[in-house]
């Protein structure tokens, strides 16, 4: 007997990513897993189905996913609590969206009371634990979208990012700011400056300013009359409105002096922080670019960005970027697919899906009062 893991097919529109590869399928079975594979899954990331085949992986409809013990999926929090009402004593296991979400964790703790579901939401993991690292989800996609993000500014900017010395006179280099020097942020520092930008970057985190220094990247000192910003589990905590207040004036002075600026910024299950205003546009010269990922119905870190689409005003092009690992497919779902390996496989028992409430680890990925207190054994019967 063995536990299945059923991968679901979650290419619709924006999205192009598959959180499992044929190389993850390879690693599944070794743990002990049988892997169903709906059928198109990887096609947006460009992995055939004859090679989840060839890996070990059975490719079936999406009916027979949806049997699986375990369904892991990639689509938004939305559609996976819509989903989860579909399921009965089997696992699911994505990117849910219930941290901060109180609404959400109740949701899924219901269900896990009236009709056994089991919610292992990534978004949840306690970054600063060495054991979670590999499976840390929202890490991995944020190194794809601080990378993407240079690349797509560079590509809307009218200039060149590095010097250029010619017969005709020499161009100097794109001025780039960066806002939030999280995992998004250090890798967009690295990309702009390995294309050549001059490149400054800010957070209100204190241990960010060596961060920044160190990949060769000016720091933006405004911290006059803010307190140390940094929270728990890896985050900047929320500032108070006088400190933020204090905050966007700074960088609205500052950004009269740079072409581009990328904003990082993003609290999960809450609204952005608004780091740049309109006045700040307003100060940036025509041809400007403006990528904010921390875009979306809530709002973003730019007033006036809209996520997925691009806002030009007085000739500075505001970029709302919010699924740049959607535009990044095969990258990003090889790295999602170790996350969520790691994820099932810790819970993986001799033949058995188990919740062990008293380590730290299982009880964070388990939204709320969805965590039981008996072990949890889920398996798969004969002929299944």
């Amino acid at each position: 007997m063995s536990v299945s893991v059923g991968i679901l097919n979650d290419t619709a529109g924006l999205e192009q990513r598959v959180v499992a590869t044929p190389e993850s399928v390879v690693r599944l079975k070794k743990a002990g897993f049988d892997v169903l594979v709906e059928t198109g899954a990887g096609a947006g990331a460009y992995f055939a189905d004859d090679l989840y085949t060839e890996a070990g992986a059975t490719v079936v409809d999406r009916a027979t996913t949806l049997q699986a013990n375990v369904v892991m999926s990639i689509s938004d929090k939305a559609t996976l609590a819509d989903l989860a009402t579909s399921l009965k004593d089997q696992w699911l296991v994505g990117l849910l969206g219930s941290m901060g979400d109180d609404e959400l964790a109740a949701k899924y703790a219901q269900l896990n009371t009236a009709n056994g579901v089991t919610a292992v939401d990534i978004t949840r993991l306690p970054r600063q634990l060495s054991m979670a690292q590999s499976m840390d989800a929202m890490t991995s996609q944020n190194s794809v979208t601080g990378y993407k993000a240079v690349i797509l500014a560079a590509d809307s900017f009218p200039k060149f990012l590095p010097m250029m010395t010619t017969a005709a006179g020499t161009v100097r280099p794109a001025r780039v700011l960066i806002l939030g020097a999280g995992i998004a942020g250090l890798q967009a520092i690295g990309t702009a400056k390995r294309l050549g930008a001059v490149v400054t970057a800010y957070d209100v985190r204190p241990a960010s300013k060596e961060e920044v220094q160190s990949l060769g990247a000016k720091f933006l000192d405004i911290s006059a009359g803010l307190s140390e910003g940094q929270g728990e589990g890896g985050y900047a905590r929320k500032l108070t409105a006088e400190e933020a207040a204090a905050q966007q004036a700074a960088v609205d002075a500052a950004a009269a002096n740079f072409d581009i600026i990328i904003t990082t910024a993003q609290v999960p299950g809450r609204k952005p922080p608004v780091l740049l205003t309109s006045a700040g546009v307003a100060n940036m010269g025509a041809g400007s670019v403006i990528v904010d990922c921390g875009a979306s119905d809530l709002g973003g870190n730019v007033e006036g960005s809209k996520p997925n689409d691009t806002v030009e005003i007085d000739g500075v092009k505001i970029i709302g970027a919010p699924s740049l690992p959607s535009q990044t497919p095969t990258v990003s779902s090889a790295l999602l697919a170790r996350n969520f390996a790691d994820v099932i496989s810790h819970f993986l028992v001799e033949d058995a899906l188990v919740i062990r409430p008293e380590e730290e680890l299982d009880a964070a990925l388990i939204p709320g009062t969805s965590v039981v207190e008996a072990p949890v054994a889920v398996e798969v019967k004969e002929g299944e």
